[in-house]
């Protein structure tokens, strides 16, 4: 499910930004881009996405920034002078080769540093915005979902009427199969046993029976509105109610002898490919 959520705040010389971002996937998956001084929060907030939400890709972004002030960067000396000997020593093997300014060196990895590591207060701070970005992201995706399970009531609602419809239509079967035998039986002028018209009548009628399809779409909708009326999550089970409900159409539409009775078929698919594809966007 798609949403956004963003929080911020400040922590003495910090001013620390969460954005959160929602996409549809079908499985729960989290990526965390957090500066080296807060990488070790990336266990617990893991842990905190997967405790809340089931499906979906989430990036989770921190930006910090430092406030102006005295002491604000710290030269890791240590590594700056090494650094430097590292390079006068290049510089004599191959004299060929330019001065580095000052600021090349201080652009190296880990020249400029954070002053100590992160303190436990800090931690927290940026741990607290998450969550507050996570609740917001949650609310989010519970109105989109709200608003989808709308649309999925509207398509279930749809199956019921084709299905109310094909099973107008199949009560007439047997007078249908009736009618086109003896209507061949009598563009053939052939005499045939009238036991036997009916018995041929009768197997006909037995394998082109669709009542069984047609319960089991219905008891398949039922479950469907049931999982959507309860609590979630719903994806999962929707899913594979979906596969159940396709496969009874298309089982509907192979047995089908009736024009009408094949094309309300067809629209049944449309519609449960509709869900479907809704389906792949909830929890």
């Amino acid at each position: 499910m798609t949403a956004f959520a963003r929080s911020q705040g400040h922590h003495e010389r910090y001013h620390l930004v969460w954005e959160l971002r929602s996409v549809n996937h079908r499985y729960l998956e989290a990526q965390f881009r957090v500066p080296d001084l807060f990488r070790s929060l990336e266990p617990v907030l893991r842990e905190a996405v997967r405790k809340h939400l089931k499906r979906g890709k989430v990036d989770a972004t921190l930006r910090v920034d430092k406030a102006a002030a005295t002491g604000a960067f710290e030269v890791n000396r240590p590594l700056l002078l090494q650094l430097m000997a590292t390079l006068e020593q290049v510089r004599r093997d191959a004299p060929d080769i330019g001065s580095v300014s000052a600021l090349e060196l201080m652009k190296w990895p880990g020249v400029l540093m954070d002053q100590g590591e992160a303190d436990e207060a800090l931690l927290g701070a940026a741990e607290s915005l998450f969550e507050m970005a996570l609740t917001d992201l949650i609310g989010h995706r519970a109105r989109e979902g709200e608003a989808i399970a709308e649309v999925l009531s509207d398509r279930l609602t749809a199956i019921e009427a084709q299905v109310a419809t094909v099973q107008h239509q199949a009560d007439n079967i047997v007078r249908t199969l009736q009618d086109r035998l003896k209507s061949r039986v009598a563009d053939l002028h052939a005499n045939v046993d009238p036991a036997r018209l009916e018995a041929e009548i009768a197997l006909l009628a037995q394998k082109a029976d669709i009542a069984e399809e047609l319960d089991r779409l219905t008891i398949h909708v039922k479950e469907a509105r049931a999982a959507l009326r309860g609590a979630g999550p719903h994806g999962r089970r929707l899913d594979f109610l979906t596969q159940e409900l396709n496969r009874e159409a298309n089982t509907l539409g192979a047995k089908s002898i009736q024009a009408e009775t094949a094309q309300r078929a067809v629209d049944l698919k449309v519609i449960i490919e509709q869900i479907r594809e809704q389906v792949q966007n909830i929890e």
